[in-house]
């Protein structure tokens, strides 16, 4: 058994997989690679078995989602760290070495980040993870380099490793002990935020998350499901509120809960003026199937909610009033 196992979750992705499955297989000899296919209808699976022999290919037999779709497959897959990557990363010489050290040296660190990059434009962080995610206290996510649409250059400013809230499911390793025990991730989210999720659940059992800032990799973000898309307005914004039911502290949850519905409504009601009446639509779909999974996710609750899961207050309060366009903790 090798020490990580390297998993990309795929569904109908072929093309990303000619693109960057190259530099996985080039630049991790350390790790046994994997291709999780999500029962896919192109060829996808055809040409890994042709062109990659040495990669090993777990097929489910649905599209299960991000969530699902790793819970099932990492039921195959025997290594002490799971390193699992969107098919579209590009990862760069020696990406693997610090990670691994950082996982031997601190063992209570149960997951950890490398610095995310942008592929399309490599002097800059990429939107979904940065150098590291953070929550406010009403569950909205953001990132060193990254607050809302503001994406900062990379000048070498978030060149410390730090204890973060959450690491970007793009590039997302894990010990497999960890992800067992906690029942890895939530497959009701489907995708989106359930890498959040599992982070703070792994806080809550009393483990840290870390951004190591010596892994660089590079994400093209948004190409399985592309920005501004209403689908993914309506996983973000459901699926963040199922996140607060979970993982709230109880005498926080309900007042909390309300004041970030309140939010949602006014996120809405901006949409609305901007003629985007399908976001508007997404999210009001995504209060209603929240109502309809309440009493299920609240039975998910640990025993223990930790009080200090938060940065800030309110990210949309220090942006769009206070002007704070970058991180500050």
């Amino acid at each position: 058994m090798k020490k990580i196992a390297v998993v990309i979750l795929n569904w109908n992705g072929v093309k990303l997989l000619e693109q960057f499955l190259p530099s996985v297989v080039q630049y991790s000899p350390e790790a046994e690679i994997y291709v999780a296919d999500n029962a896919s209808t192109d060829h996808s699976v055809s040409y890994v078995k042709e062109h990659f022999p040495t990669v090993k290919i777990v097929e489910n037999d649905g599209n299960y989602g991000f969530a699902k779709g790793y819970n099932e497959a990492l039921q195959h897959i025997d290594a002490e760290i799971y390193a699992l990557v969107n098919s579209d990363i590009e990862v760069t010489e020696n990406w693997l070495d610090p990670i691994i050290e950082m996982f031997e040296k601190e063992p209570q660190t149960a997951i950890v980040q490398p610095k995310l990059l942008d592929f399309k434009n490599k002097a800059y962080f990429e939107y979904a993870g940065a150098a590291g995610g953070f929550i406010d206290k009403y569950g909205y996510p953001y990132c060193r380099g990254r607050i809302f649409e503001t994406i900062e250059k990379d000048n070498g400013q978030y060149n410390d490793s730090c204890e973060i809230s959450w690491a970007s499911g793009a590039c997302f390793f894990i010990r497999s002990k960890v992800y067992h025990e906690l029942k890895g991730f939530d497959a009701d989210f489907f995708a989106h935020q359930e890498e959040i999720d599992l982070c703070w659940r792994t806080k809550n059992a009393g483990y840290t998350i870390k951004y190591n800032p010596n892994s660089t990799v590079y994400h093209v973000g948004g190409a399985t499901l592309q920005q501004g898309n209403p689908k993914k307005t309506y996983l973000n914004f459901r699926n963040s509120l199922l996140m607060l039911v979970k993982n709230l502290p109880k005498e926080n949850l309900f007042s909390t809960l309300f004041i970030r519905l309140i939010l949602d409504g006014i996120a809405g009601i901006h949409f609305l003026l901007q003629g985007k009446l399908s976001h508007f639509t997404a999210i009001l779909k995504a209060h209603f199937s929240f109502y309809r999974l309440f009493s299920k996710t609240y039975r998910k609750r640990g025993f223990f909610q930790s009080k200090e899961y938060y940065s800030v207050k309110s990210i949309v309060v220090n942006y769009y009033i206070n002007n704070g366009k970058v991180f500050v903790k």
